[in-house]
């Protein structure tokens, strides 16, 4: 193989692992996150009084805040690299596609500081994937009292992650 063959397989090989460490949220995880999110283009606040709008947006948000569907859609995407960046930093183990998804879905909806203080990264990074399911579903409690939706949503994350498949 001549010099210009050769380093180019080089550069192919390189840009491919490069892509191939940062995983993305895939179809199930933006399915997952959307309908347990909902979409609001007048800022509302949450369960615990939190200024929201759009796909779970927080940052920013005031009362009287509009957007529209492509703006919500826009901001999903952006916000979604934070989230997927905290996952990539503080998991230590491979995941699966799904299990992947599973957690920064979870994530999203709880915060990095959540994670990185959690029993569940713990369990994870300790490689005991049989677990992390049991301490998803833990988290299903918003300002001290158990919700039904977020019970509803924490057993569609441990489903993913254990099984892959999405239900909601």
């Amino acid at each position: 193989m001549n010099n210009k063959l050769q380093w180019l397989a080089i550069l192919l090989l390189t840009i491919g692992l490069i892509w191939s460490i940062y995983m993305q949220l895939s179809g199930k995880g933006h399915d997952i996150l959307k309908y347990f999110e909902g979409c609001k283009l007048a800022a509302y606040q949450d369960s615990v009084g939190v200024w929201t709008i759009g796909y779970g947006h927080t940052k920013g948000v005031h009362e009287g805040m509009t957007i529209t569907q492509e703006q919500a859609e826009s901001m999903l995407l952006e916000e979604l690299k934070e989230y997927e960046g905290y996952v990539e930093k503080y998991v230590e183990v491979e995941l699966t596609q799904e299990q992947f998804d599973a957690l920064v879905v979870w994530v999203y909806n709880l915060g990095p500081t959540n994670l990185r203080n959690s029993t569940l990264l713990k369990r994870l990074n300790e490689s005991n994937f049989e677990d992390v399911p049991a301490q998803i579903k833990r988290w299903n409690k918003a300002g001290g009292q158990e919700l039904a939706g977020l019970t509803k949503r924490r057993a569609s994350e441990a489903h993913l992650f254990a099984t892959g498949e999405v239900v909601h």
